[in-house]
């Protein structure tokens, strides 16, 4: 847990929901939910990837909250294949208020974001190695910001561009960058900040 970030417990259909949430200095513009990996592969709310979409929101004046899939951390309730974790995340949109929130994730956690996109109507959509596979991936807004690493072995780039075609969505290709963004979590950040000053 970065220092400066705190924990909050929010209220969820299978019991409390653990939340680790980053604000600005300032008042924020609105909140940004980011949604981890899988939690039967060791995703939690601290992975790299999670931790550097929740930063690159907060330096853009968004209020980050990142929470734990059932049965992590001090989630409760027992993994739902995706379905429960959808109902969670909208829990916390709830609890916040947030009408039309960022809705970010990384691999299962980005297809999760996917099918909550079908329930809120997002402020714009961030999509990092999406597992389009595992849990199946629905379509998603034009504006949707997808970013995939050419090297990805987990998640093959073919399977994104596949998902991606239909919806003329274009994906944001890292050279040499794996599923985990092993040493380029900066460009990953850079490429957010990027595109949300041109938008």
């Amino acid at each position: 847990m970065r220092a400066g970030t705190r924990t909050e417990m929010v209220a969820g259909p299978a019991g409390k929901i653990e939340c680790a949430v980053d604000s600005p200095a300032a008042a924020p513009r609105g909140v940004a939910l980011v949604a981890h990996p899988h939690p039967l592969y060791g995703g939690t709310l601290d992975n790299k990837v999670v931790q550097t979409l929740a930063r690159a929101f907060v330096d853009l004046g968004y209020a980050a909250w990142r929470p734990n899939f059932r049965g992590v951390g001090a989630t409760e309730g027992v993994h739902d294949e995706g379905r429960g974790e959808v109902d969670d995340l909208e829990a916390v949109i709830a609890h916040l208020k947030a009408s039309n929130p960022v809705l970010a994730g990384f691999s299962f956690g980005a297809s999760v974001q996917t099918r909550l996109a079908q329930r809120v109507r997002p402020e714009r959509m961030v999509l990092v190695g999406t597992a389009v596979k595992h849990l199946e991936a629905m379509p998603v807004p034009a504006d949707t910001i997808l970013i995939h690493g050419e090297e990805d072995r987990t998640v093959p780039l073919a399977d994104v561009l596949a998902w991606a075609r239909p919806q003329d969505l274009p994906v944001v290709v890292v050279p040499g960058a794996d599923h985990f963004f092993h040493r380029r979590l900066n460009i990953l950040r850079a490429i957010i900040g990027n595109h949300w000053k041109s938008a």
